[in-house]
């Protein structure tokens, strides 16, 4: 049996944009669309006047994230990023304000109570104070962290580490020490244009040369009808060892008077057994237990009787 929801099926963006501005008024100082979604940009003085009305009178009833956003160079480096959903009418929008490290943002656990826990969220990983907020304490990181690691001006390996020691048995804080710093990346593509000089690029700063030198007829380089025609010789043309190499060259005479040595004697199976070194001598197997000789009685003397 199929189930009808009240939502409908797709968020129509169409018009909401005009009239989620002429809602919020004063409030608002600035409406987008991007990426599908319509982006809100509020006072940060107001942040919690225009999320209630988003609550109240166009039924984004749930607060489903709150984010933080780090732009170093801006003069209030941060944005806090609030994400609502409706589900009576299956919408999503971004609300968001900027903020310094010394701006406090009015809190909205007066509207949802888990924003209290997504604030310090924010808090711990950025830095961002929130007015009202009477349990702002750090959620993520542990006790005594020093610094906000979500920064873009935090180090990647951070100011200090943690681990156990065997020797004093408990958990223990030590300053980082690495061996090899950590590389440094830009991430500019060198065919757009980087800042640096690209190894083998040093070439292209050479100055063209002044006389360039050109080989306008064939003699200048060596080619010609001649040099054609003694290409197909053999380099090693007249050389000794082809003219003296023939196969019909009878053997050479030997440089040395020997006389005719005498027949070997015995098979010429056994020239292998003459050449290879004597094996280790194996262990001598024990000699065979030689019969007893059985002798005969002496004969008795004649006294004997």
């Amino acid at each position: 049996m199929a189930t009808l929801h009240s939502a409908p099926r797709f968020t129509q963006i169409d018009g909401l944009k005009g009239t989620l501005s002429g809602a919020l008024g004063e409030h608002l100082l600035e409406a987008h669309e991007e990426h599908g979604e319509l982006l809100l940009t509020v006072k940060r003085d107001s942040i919690e006047d225009a999320l209630r009305i988003l609550r109240d009178d166009h039924a984004y009833q749930q607060l489903m994230e709150i984010a933080g956003v780090d732009y170093p160079s801006r003069a209030e480096r941060f944005e806090v990023v609030y994400m609502l959903l409706s589900l009576t009418t299956n919408s999503r929008i971004i609300v968001k304000c900027s903020a310094s490290e010394d701006t406090p943002v009015p809190t909205v656990t007066t509207l949802w109570p888990n924003a209290g826990w997504l604030e310090r969220e924010v808090f711990d990983l950025y830095g961002v104070l929130f007015a009202g907020n009477t349990d702002l304490r750090r959620i993520l990181t542990d006790y005594g962290f020093e610094g906000h690691p979500f920064r873009k001006d935090f180090p990647l390996t951070g100011y200090q580490e943690l681990r156990y020691s065997e020797d004093e048995k408990r958990v223990v804080y030590e300053p980082v020490e690495l061996a090899q710093d950590l590389r440094q990346f830009d991430f500019m593509s060198p065919w757009e244009g980087a800042d640096y000089v690209l190894p083998g690029d040093e070439k292209a700063a050479t100055p063209p040369v002044a006389d360039v030198k050109t080989t306008e007829k064939p003699a200048d380089t060596g080619a010609g009808k001649k040099a054609d025609e003694k290409a197909a010789d053999t380099v090693s043309k007249g050389a000794p060892a082809e003219e003296d190499g023939g196969k019909d060259a009878a053997a050479p005479e030997p440089t040395e008077d020997r006389p005719a040595r005498a027949k070997r004697q015995g098979k010429t199976s056994d020239t292998a057994e003459a050449t290879e070194p004597k094996k280790a001598s194996a262990k001598k197997k024990p000699a065979a237990k030689k019969a007893p000789v059985k002798r005969k009685p002496a004969a008795k003397k004649k006294d004997d009787k």
